[in-house]
């Protein structure tokens, strides 16, 4: 047989059913959560823009079976929180397929909102889950202004506008308004783990308190459904499925090779400090 009547023999022909293997589709939503898109790197950063080609990809196969969620996060940001998980949310439903979430390293803080989006969360028994709870942190500058003679000048239009600026001395009622804020999100935070995990929550007290658990406790408190990784659960659920990965894609000085060194260390710094509050 010649070498086109074998690459012709390959072509289905016209009616022929093609066979299809069921698909599993895996996100990964590693690093931490910020509006703040890197044109350096897609990886390391979790907002809806970035995730948004891998989260169409991922459900978009015919044959989908389910979708899994690989959780490395020590959170971040809110409101990008809450609109990678609505719209995973969305896109499960609009498929009618099952997502399934793993915590590996971290499913903290905004890492848990996004496990949260999941039908059910599996963690490692050394996964550090939970941490439902909201924290900012800045710096005061205004003495060190005072000591070395500088004058701070700021204008503004608004009694409120310049509430928390770190070159001003820190008022009791910009530190109270900040505590109001952070409870509002607290609440939202609590009411979207109850919506979504239920009766499998345990009534303990310290459940929102912003306290951390490793995955062993974390099954006890109803914050899991289960121990285990990505690989051993899949193969056991979906014997026959294709894992496939749906990656983002790479911003375009990513794929150029371009890189700024002042943004990538200022952008580690930022990142080092969020993961550091785990030890990691």
């Amino acid at each position: 047989m010649s070498r086109k009547d074998t690459l012709v023999s390959r072509i289905p022909k016209l009616g022929e059913r093609v066979e299809r293997k069921d698909v599993v589709s895996v996100i990964k939503l590693h690093g931490v959560i910020t509006p703040q898109a890197s044109p350096l790197a897609a990886r390391g950063v979790i907002n809806l823009a970035a995730m948004e080609s891998a989260l169409k990809r991922a459900f978009a196969p015919e044959r989908l079976k389910a979708v899994a969620l690989q959780i490395n996060s020590p959170g971040g940001a809110p409101t990008q929180s809450g609109l990678v998980a609505e719209r995973i949310r969305k896109l499960a439903d609009s498929k009618g397929v099952p997502v399934i979430a793993f915590a590996e390293d971290v499913a903290a803080s905004g890492g848990y909102w996004l496990a949260c989006a999941a039908d059910e969360i599996y963690a490692h028994r050394t996964s550090m889950v939970g941490s439902i709870g909201v924290i900012s942190g800045s710096f005061g500058f205004a003495g060190l202004l005072e000591r070395f003679g500088i004058e701070r000048r700021l204008y503004t239009a608004g009694e409120n506008k310049s509430r928390l600026d770190p070159f001003s001395p820190e008022k009791p009622e910009d530190v109270e308004w900040l505590r109001k804020l952070h409870t509002q999100l607290h609440d939202m935070f609590v009411e979207w783990v109850k919506q979504r995990r239920g009766d499998r929550l345990s009534d303990s007290e310290d459940l929102f308190s912003g306290d951390i658990w490793l995955g062993s406790k974390a099954l006890e408190l109803g914050l899991v459904d289960g121990l285990g990784n990505l690989r051993e659960v899949l193969e056991e659920r979906y014997p026959d499925a294709e894992i496939a990965v749906a990656e983002p894609k790479k911003p375009l000085l990513a794929r150029l090779g371009v890189a700024s060194p002042a943004a990538a260390v200022l952008d580690a710094v930022q990142h080092r400090a969020i993961w550091s509050r785990f030890g990691l």
